[in-house]
C-alpha cells in the first residue's frame, strides 16, 4: 500500500499535464519512454551523489546535488530539442515532465525502502512533493532548451530573433536549478515548503504557456498570410512584386522550362500542404475537431506521394536553391507530420 502512495501523485502530475493542452501530440509510447529515461537519470545520480558525498559538506550538497540533478536530466530533453522532437512550449512541458516525474517515481521508491518506517501520510505529502519539484523543474529546463535550439536554428538561417527570446531562455534555464537549490537549502515549515514550490513552478509554466501561445499565433498568422498570398500568385499564373515572387522569377533563367515547371509544381503543393496542416491546427485549437473524411484523405495523401515524388526528381541542388522559399522550421515540420499522420490513420 505504501509502494502504491509512494506512485500515486507522480500518477497524478503526468496525467494532468499530457492532458493541459490540445496542440501538443506527444504519443503514449513516447511518454512511457521518457519516464523511463527519468528513472535512468535517477541511478545516475545516485551513484554520482555516492561518489562525491565524502567530498562534500551537507551545505554544500544542497547546493551542488540539485544542480547536478537538473544538469542530468537535462541530458535526454536536450538530444530530443536537437533533434526537433520538441517544437512548441508545451510539447517540452509534457516531455520535461514525464522525465521529472520518472526521477521522482525512483527517488520515492528509494526513501520508501531506506526510510525509518514513514506513515501513510508522509509518504504521501512526500511524494507529492518530490514530483512537483522534479516534475515542475524539469518542464521548466526542457522549455529553456527547446527555445535555445530554435534560436540557434534561427541565427544559423539568419532569420529575424527577438531579444526577449533570448532573456526568456535564460531565465528558464537558471530558474529551475535555482528554485532546487532554494528548496534543498532553506528547510522551514513543509507545508509552507511545499506552496513555496508549487506557487513558483506553477507560474513559471502558466507563463511559458501563454508565451507559448503568443509565438503559436506569430507563426499561424503570419506564415498563412504570406503563403495564402503566393498561393493565389500562382494559380494566377503570375507572381505578385513580393520578395517571394521575385525570387522566384530571378532563379527562372536558372533552369530549363520543365525544370522550372516543376519547381513551381513543387512550391505549390508545399505551399497547399502547409496551409491545410496550419488550418488543422487552428480548428484543433478551437476545442471542437472535424475530421477529415474519406475523399479529403485520400487527396492530401495523394499531394504528398507527388510532393516527394517532385522532391526526387528536382535534386538536392534545385531544391537548395528554393530553400527560402520552401521553409522548414521545426514548427512547420510538425504540422506536416500531424497532417501526414491524420491521413493515414484508418486508411
Amino acid at each position: 500500500m505504501l509502494f502504491v502512495a509512494a506512485l500515486l501523485p507522480v500518477v497524478v502530475y503526468l496525467l494532468v499535464v499530457y492532458k493541459i493542452d490540445n496542440f501538443s501530440l506527444v504519443s503514449v509510447t513516447r511518454l512511457c519512454l521518457l519516464v523511463a529515461c527519468g528513472m535512468a537519470t535517477a541511478l545516475v545520480c545516485f551513484g554520482l551523489f555516492q561518489l562525491s558525498g565524502p567530498l562534500l559538506t551537507a551545505q554544500q550538497s544542497d547546493v551542488v546535488n540539485p544542480i547536478l540533478e537538473e544538469a542530468v536530466k537535462g541530458l535526454p530533453l536536450l538530444v530530443l530539442a536537437c533533434r526537433k522532437k520538441m517544437v512548441f512550449f508545451i510539447d517540452s512541458v509534457i516531455c520535461g515532465s514525464a522525465v521529472g516525474g520518472g526521477f521522482s517515481i525512483l527517488e520515492n521508491l528509494f526513501y520508501l525502502l531506506l526510510g525509518d518506517g514513514m506513515g501513510m501520510g508522509t509518504v504521501l505529502f512526500r511524494g507529492l512533493e518530490v514530483a512537483l519539484i522534479h516534475i515542475g523543474c524539469s518542464a521548466i529546463v526542457a522549455a529553456s532548451l527547446m527555445l535555445a535550439v530554435r534560436l540557434s536554428e534561427r541565427l544559423h538561417a539568419r532569420l529575424e530573433v527577438k531579444p526577449q527570446d533570448f532573456l526568456m531562455a535564460a531565465f528558464l534555464l537558471l530558474a529551475a536549478p535555482t528554485i532546487h537549490v532554494c528548496h534543498n537549502a532553506f528547510h522551514f515549515n513543509p507545508l509552507l515548503q511545499f506552496v513555496f514550490v508549487f506557487a513558483t513552478t506553477g507560474g513559471l509554466l502558466v507563463l511559458t504557456y501563454l508565451y507559448d501561445v503568443e509565438m503559436i499565433h506569430r507563426w499561424l498568422d503570419k506564415g498563412l498570410d504570406t503563403q495564402l498570398s503566393l498561393l493565389r500568385s500562382i494559380q494566377a499564373g503570375h507572381f505578385d512584386n513580393t520578395p517571394t515572387g521575385l525570387f522566384l522569377m530571378s532563379v527562372r533563367d536558372s533552369f530549363p522550362p520543365e525544370v522550372f515547371f516543376d519547381i513551381i509544381c513543387y512550391v505549390r503543393l508545399h505551399v497547399e500542404l502547409s496551409i491545410a496542416a496550419k488550418s488543422r491546427l487552428l480548428i484543433r485549437e478551437t476545442g471542437v475537431d472535424f475530421p477529415l473524411d474519406r475523399e479529403q484523405k485520400a487527396l492530401i495523401r495523394s499531394q504528398f506521394a507527388e510532393f516527394y515524388q517532385l522532391s526526387k526528381t528536382l535534386g538536392k541542388g534545385a531544391r537548395m536553391t528554393i530553400a527560402p522559399v520552401v521553409k522548414y522550421h521545426p514548427a512547420d515540420q510538425k504540422s506536416l507530420d500531424d497532417l501526414q499522420a491524420e491521413c493515414r490513420a484508418h486508411e
